[in-house]
């Protein structure tokens, strides 16, 4: 299931604002096209635009594609209200890959690039997806990837709610932490999707640690329902939140994977529990927010279906097992 809440839904359909969509070939991007054609049916096409590093087409699970544009060309649209999705950000893997200097330059052009062009093409609300890992920018038993990507985002939340602040406009960001459901990628780097992907392959579901690590995971539709509908209550504020989901530990997440399977058997080390790697978010207070929304958060059972579902479509079973890396989804 891809579609959003049905309020969300409905608010998009009455709403008038484009929706621009920055990094729309990742996986928030193309997870929320897949919602919002399903919303928008045959306004889709009119109301949504998307950029990203270069012009391609987009394909979506229906079989349709829409244009992404690079992003440097953002501020030749048209002048209309729109509400924009800032998805376009190198992820952790790339700063692990690149020079420091040269990540931290990539991620503030894409940022100051969206900046001067929201006054001109009309913005009146932005949805910033920050990650986690912001808390860990000053961990010193993060490591430097980690402290280097979570530095940067708390520093893209910080430009974007200055620009709320100073033009009375709206933002919503959200620290988002483990996610679930299609277009989920970096196969080999998460660990839900790895998890899938041995046991529909028939293969004993790999767990690297030896330690204890608890995830919690938001269903993408749940999220961006979310999202939406704060969006759409049009006052001029800044909203900040973190994504929750039940904190699981990765035995418990590779079980509730297995099961869906049959019997699968799980194969990890012996547990050392001196350690624990904990990366979740406050379920409480992002309970409250669905709740203040009309949305039925998604358990993560049916959040482990609907992944299964994306994969057994999208990726041929890998031959051999693979060996989890728990890398936080986002």
């Amino acid at each position: 299931m891809t579609g959003l809440a049905p309020h969300s839904a409905e608010a998009i359909r009455s709403s008038t604002s484009r929706i621009v969509i920055t990094g729309a070939g990742g996986w928030l991007g193309l997870a929320t096209l897949e919602a919002l054609a399903a919303a928008l049916g045959l306004g889709f096409e009119a109301r949504v635009r998307c950029f990203g590093s270069s012009r391609r087409n987009l394909p979506l699970l229906s079989g349709a594609t829409i244009e992404q544009r690079p992003l440097a060309e953002i501020a030749r649209l048209d002048p209309t209200p729109t509400i924009v999705l800032h998805f376009a950000f190198l992820t952790m893997d790339r700063a692990e890959a690149m020079d420091e200097a040269a990540y931290r330059a990539a991620n503030r052009a894409s940022n100051q690039t969206l900046l001067d062009a929201l006054g001109s093409i009309g913005a009146e609300a932005i949805f910033v997806a920050s990650s986690g890992a912001a808390y860990r920018a000053d961990d010193p038993h993060a490591s430097p990837a980690m402290r280097l990507y979570g530095a940067l985002k708390c520093e893209q939340e910080d430009l974007f709610a200055a620009w709320a602040e100073q033009t009375r406009k709206r933002a919503v960001i959200a620290r988002i932490f483990n996610i679930s459901g299609p277009h989920i990628n970096k196969h080999d780097s998460y660990a839900l999707a790895s998890f899938i992907l041995d046991a529909l392959a028939g293969k004993p579901i790999r767990i690297r640690s030896s330690h204890l690590v608890i995830r919690s995971y938001v269903a993408v539709r749940e999220l961006m329902s979310l999202v939406f509908g704060l969006l759409l209550q049009g006052q001029a504020s800044i909203t900040r939140f973190d994504t929750g989901g039940e904190p699981l530990e990765m035995q418990e997440i590779a079980r509730i994977v297995a099961d869906q399977f049959g019997d699968v058997p799980i194969d990890r080390p012996p547990l050392d529990g001196t350690i624990v790697d904990r990366y979740a978010g406050d379920d409480r207070d992002y309970r409250a927010l669905l709740a203040d929304h009309h949305i039925d958060p998604v358990p993560f059972a049916r959040q482990v279906i609907e992944t299964i579902e994306f994969l057994s479509l999208s990726e041929a079973p890998l031959q051999g097992p693979r060996v989890a890396m728990v890398r936080p989804a986002w």
